[in-house]
């Protein structure tokens, strides 16, 4: 074969790849746009039933915008459609609920999208730069040479120390340009956007593999050690032999350093704080920056619950299925060849016994029964209705104030806090931040509410909770001190 016969071989390889068949089809705008609108830039799942609903939405209001290569259907046979050119995926929530979600070859077509929706990046001393830093680091990192790595941390600590003592003499400070923050922020949103893709193929890695194993423990061909042998080895050649499982290993050894983590959101912080952010940055990406540390923890707690499925169906099968039906069946047929033999030596040859394909049902003389009783059905007496006239006066914002916790507005309070990058440390301490009218001490009860449907767990100590009362006093609260989890921190911990 010649070389642009398999340059062509390759190249039509690539096209035949989904995502290269998605966005090559007439239909691919729309189809990009939904899923942009539906699943957002966390790809999170959606309920069968309301994805569907989703989508004959969005196509009639594509319809009524004037377009005219839209897809027909409704929107179940619209996603199926969608499930065979391999960009949807359908599987069971952890509520045992079917949902959608986009797979990696539907995610690389919106990252490739976005990016050129995004102002081209053009060259610039911001990208060359980048470049020189980047090959630098990966030599000093990797270079075989002793002296020559050394050499090179030699040079990297004296330019740093006099970038240093230039700063602490009071030399003037050189401000970033406009241009090259504009560059800096294009190429980090680049990176960021190919994080769920990314993830998502571990995932489809896993996924797969746990298909072939319910295969092959269903096939029976195989004994279950080699079945399981098998697996430990592929899983463990998806974590060391291929990209996406070594990218997924280093994020996971990555975001256990706290310190890390911490510096990294410091880092974000400062950038979107930055005199030339709010002309560069929109709102949207502006939440992307924001959301870069949990959209990695949720790419990673979605991959570790795949790989914990598979562990799970292996535990199932040695479990259940050696364990109970493979011995007792053992001892039915046990069971049945001493009958067996006990009845060949005790009748000839040809004797015949006739046996029945189900068993006989079981005669009962007599149920127990309970006979209905009127006394059960009498109503209670009658409610005589108060005198309108004699209710109290009073106003609604009195009637508020006497009321319940205000569960809309706490929750809003908590999501903020939970989602703040420098959030609170503890319950109390949100508490005592809030304004008199939601510090009541019937709000406590309501944040404790929240907190408990959150999965918050309590510590022994306490910690004071001040509430005012409707009429401007206050009253002091000890209550079991709740500290509220680091959105990027404590769910870690909490996996490991």
């Amino acid at each position: 074969m010649s070389e642009i016969a398999g340059e062509l071989a390759r190249v039509k390889g690539a096209f035949a790849q989904p995502t290269l068949t998605l966005l090559h089809q007439r239909q691919a705008a729309v189809v990009i746009t939904i899923f942009r609108a539906a699943f957002g830039r966390n790809n999170k799942p959606i309920a069968t039933a309301r994805l569907h609903t989703q989508v004959e939405q969005h196509l009639a209001a594509i319809r009524e915008a004037g377009e005219t290569e839209v897809p027909n259907g409704s929107g179940k046979d619209i996603c199926q459609r969608w499930m065979r050119g391999q960009w949807l995926v359908r599987s069971l929530d952890e509520q045992g609920n079917e949902v959608y979600s986009l797979t990696s070859h539907a995610q690389q077509a919106l990252e490739l999208v976005k990016n050129l929706a995004r102002d081209r990046a053009t060259l610039s001393e911001h990208r060359i730069a980048t470049i020189l830093g980047t090959v630098r680091r990966f030599n000093s990192e990797a270079n075989p040479d002793r002296g020559a790595r050394v050499t090179l941390l030699n040079d990297e600590i004296a330019r740093l120390k006099a970038e240093r003592d230039r700063l602490v003499d009071g030399a003037d400070m050189v401000s970033a340009t406009e241009d090259y923050m504009v560059e800096g922020f294009t190429e980090l949103l680049s990176l960021i956007s190919a994080l769920p893709s990314d993830f998502a193929r571990v995932e489809e890695r896993f996924a797969t593999i746990r298909a072939e194993i319910l295969a092959a423990f269903r096939a029976e061909d195989r004994p279950a050690g080699e079945v399981i042998d098998e697996y430990l080895a592929r899983a463990d050649a998806l974590m060391t032999a291929t990209h996406e499982g070594r990218a997924f290993e280093g994020a996971f050894a990555l975001l256990r350093d706290d310190a890390l983590v911490t510096q990294l959101r410091e880092d974000l912080t400062a950038l979107l704080e930055h005199p030339l952010a709010d002309g560069i940055l929109g709102d949207a990406d502006r939440a992307e920056l924001r959301g870069t540390v949990r959209l990695v923890r949720d790419g990673l707690d979605r991959v570790l619950a795949q790989r914990s499925r598979v562990t799970a169906t292996l535990k199932e099968y040695i479990v259940s299925h050696d364990a109970a039906r493979d011995r007792e069946l053992e001892q039915t047929l046990r069971q049945v060849e001493s009958e067996l033999m006990t009845w060949m030596a005790e009748t000839g040859p040809r004797a015949t016994h006739d046996v029945p394909l189900l068993p006989s049902r079981v005669g009962v003389d007599h149920l127990r029964e309970r006979f209905h009783d009127p006394a059960d059905d009498v109503l209670p007496d009658r409610i005589s209705a108060a005198d309108p006239a004699d209710a109290p006066g009073l106003s609604l914002a009195a009637l508020m104030a006497q009321g319940g916790p205000q569960l809309g507005s706490l929750r809003q309070r908590l999501d903020d806090a939970l989602r703040d990058l420098l959030p609170a440390a503890s319950l109390g301490e949100l508490f005592d931040s809030l304004e008199p009218s939601l510090r009541r001490p019937v709000e406590i009860f309501g944040l404790l509410h929240l907190a408990a449907n959150r999965d918050l767990r309590t510590e022994d100590a306490l910690e004071s909770f001040v509430a005012v009362r409707p009429d401007g006093t206050e009253r002091t609260f000890a209550v079991p001190r709740m500290p509220l989890p680091d959105p990027d921190l404590d769910r870690e911990e909490a996996r490991s």
